[in-house]
């Protein structure tokens, strides 16, 4: 017997619309001002330098967006997620180098027209005044890590080393400010128009503090985390079991995921994403994770009574977006993991579609399937290739696995090509864009 419960009261808005309506008035707003004070006081030495002054505001304004997408502010992280605040960091990422470019071009053509010098002896005569050579090695990094961002360069390195490009960013923060601070220029003619611009910069520099370096370690120490379990579940994956104080008031819901560093065991700079793989109970914490690199390899070995450093609760693939009392759960591989947690909190009639090449590499299925059992829940595990005569995520196939899908709040994590399969065929079905929820586990 399938259990039920109470429809759901359908809002006017979902928590991701109301925090991406939130986000875009902010950062309109803020474009609107600029765009008012620049025609106010933006007037440069010549209309060449105008036009680069313009655009070394907006790169300034681009740089302070891309920060707040990646400050990892409780609030919008779970509404809208890291996966798509990474995705749309990246793109006006990409803005930022282009907008930094157009400023440096203006700036040399503007001063080579002003003082009648060639392109190059203008840039080697403002190298030696210090507030342009900060912008310059800020210019600098900014094109190195857009060049390592790229598709092709960023496939090819490590994480680690991935991230430790990205690191110089925040010394392009501190070179950047410096730049505006000892040119002056920025808005010379009025001070409620400075004081603006350099509030709003306080202000998102806080938040990247607060939600990078703050609520991280405030939350370590309060809660002290440590190794209390480590459980093989086969040959290859492992279960974390961790503990600590208070965790009943740590905000985490089952289908989030945290940043995992384990103290002693692996160095600083190794740290790995796993979902949670139980719902929070407020007693402990548990990760289980495949072996797929250095890190995910090792845990086996991390020795009881570790230290544990921990990042987030991230995440917004949880049951907080839900519209619709039913749910289908799909899972591919290691994604079962936020899946299987949201089985365990879930109510309402559930389905899960569990993809594995086989019973054998089904992680956790004797978990998922007693799961299932007590909560009245249907269990497909999908094994095999998938191959013409065996696609369970082709649109037929699909609706006949699930009948109703359009009246359910449809959860999906897994290989990206299995995740992209499904959210096409959910597409084709006509299932809204509001019941449907990916997790990509994106931070890059």
């Amino acid at each position: 017997m399938t259990a039920t419960s109470p429809a759901l009261t359908r809002p006017a808005s979902t928590p991701a619309q109301t925090a991406r309506l939130a986000l875009g008035a902010f950062v309109l707003a803020n474009l609107l001002l600029v765009e008012v004070l620049f025609v106010v006081y933006g007037t440069g030495k010549n209309g060449v330098l105008t036009i680069a002054k313009f655009f070394g505001l907006h790169a300034g304004l681009v740089m302070m967006v891309q920060l707040v997408l990646i400050a990892r502010l409780p609030w919008l992280d779970r509404r809208i997620g890291m996966d798509r605040l990474t995705a749309w960091h990246r793109w006006v990422g990409f803005g930022l180098f282009w907008t930094v470019l157009l400023h440096f071009s203006f700036i040399i053509a503007g001063y080579a027209t002003l003082y009648a010098m060639t392109p190059g002896a203008t840039f080697l005569s403002l190298a030696v005044v210090p507030a342009s050579l900060f912008g310059m090695v800020a210019a600098a990094i900014i094109v190195v890590v857009a060049a390592t961002s790229v598709r092709y360069a960023r496939r090819r390195m490590s994480y680690e080393t991935w991230h430790a490009v990205h690191f110089l960013l925040y010394i392009t923060i501190a070179l950047g400010v410096t730049h505006q601070l000892l040119e002056g220029t920025t808005f010379p003619g009025s001070p409620i128009a400075a004081g603006y611009w350099w509030t709003l910069w306080a202000v998102v520099i806080a938040a990247l503090l607060v939600g990078r370096v703050g609520v991280p370690v405030w939350r370590n120490a309060r809660h002290r985390y440590r190794v209390a379990a480590v459980v093989p579940e086969s040959d290859d994956v492992v279960s974390v079991h961790i503990t600590g104080r208070h965790l009943e008031q740590l905000p985490a819901r089952a289908g989030q995921f945290m940043i995992w560093r384990f103290v002693g065991h692996n160095p600083w700079w190794q740290a790995n994403p796993f979902s949670l793989s139980a719902a929070p109970d407020g007693r402990s914490l548990r990760l289980t994770a495949k072996a797929a690199g250095k890190t995910s390899a090792g845990l086996r070995n991390v020795p009881v009574g570790s230290r544990v450093f921990i990042e987030g609760p991230y995440g917004a693939f949880t049951g907080m977006h839900r519209v619709r009392p039913g749910a289908l759960l799909v899972a591919g591989g290691v994604g079962i993991t936020p899946v299987r947690a949201l089985l365990e909190e879930g109510t309402g009639p559930t389905v899960v579609l569990y993809r594995a090449r086989s019973t054998t590499d089904a992680v956790l299925l004797g978990e998922i399937q007693e799961l299932a059992r007590s909560r009245g829940a249907q269990l497909h595990v999908l094994t095999g290739r998938t191959v013409p005569g065996n696609s369970p995520f082709d649109p037929a196939n699909l609706l006949a696995l699930v009948p109703d899908i359009v009246e359910r709040e449809v959860f999906v994590c897994g290989p990206p090509a299995m995740t992209e399969a499904v959210l096409r065929s959910v597409r084709a079905l006509g299932v809204p864009n509001r019941q449907v929820h990916a997790e990509r586990f994106g931070l890059g």
